[in-house]
């Protein structure tokens, strides 16, 4: 398989935009086009009440000046977790790039009209799944998965499938954003924006 382009290229500080939102769906858009599978997954870590971590990957639905959006059982661990902690991590990682970027920040609920919106955009089965799941609960089989998704698909025949109370976006405020670049010798290239109090961006190199 040809090398994807740009995967032995430098990275330097006059390459970066100012804003690390904008410089990120540059890095999105170049992995769509070198054909990555799920460019928008991403490991999301939270941290509990008692100060002990999770990860997970999740899928980025949504991206603005605001921040990076993701959707889930607001009951489910992570939920709860960011309940408890509302500061979480995020890790894109595109291997054929050689590329990586590193998102922490505060994370807070979308609105409920932003969730209707997204939750109208996924297939039927998914809506009917976001019901029928308890997430990260006990299953005491797979046959009771399964029943009760056949219970939800009777309750709603048709395309109009409401939105659970219990399901809905997130998104991740960034405080600070890292772009790693893969090099040689393991002498990578590393750039941290931080956001200043004033809300522009400090961006520095790191020794990787």
């Amino acid at each position: 398989m040809a090398e994807a382009p740009g995967t032995r290229d430098p990275l330097s500080r006059r390459d970066l935009d100012p804003d690390p939102i904008a410089q990120f769906r540059v890095w999105l858009e170049d992995a769509r086009d070198a054909g990555i599978r799920l460019p928008e997954a991403v490991a999301l870590a939270t941290v509990d009440a008692g100060g002990r971590p999770s990860v997970r990957h999740v899928l980025l639905r949504g991206l603005d000046e605001r921040g990076f959006v993701f959707y889930t059982n607001y009951e489910s661990r992570k939920g709860r977790e960011l309940d408890a902690n509302p500061w979480a991590g995020m890790a894109f990682y595109w291997r054929e790039l050689d590329r990586q970027v590193c998102v922490s920040g505060t994370v807070g609920r979308t609105s409920r009209e932003e969730s209707e919106e997204y939750f109208r955009t996924r297939p039927r089965e998914a809506r009917v799944g976001a019901w029928a799941s308890r997430q990260s609960e006990v299953a005491s089989s797979r046959e009771e998965l399964d029943a009760r998704y056949r219970e939800i698909e009777a309750r709603y025949p048709g395309d109009e499938v409401p939105l659970p109370p219990n399901w809905g976006g997130y998104r991740l405020a960034p405080e600070a954003v890292e772009f790693w670049k893969g090099r040689e010798h393991r002498l990578h290239d590393r750039f941290r924006y931080t956001r200043r109090s004033n809300g522009s961006w400090a961006i520095e190199r790191l020794y990787p």
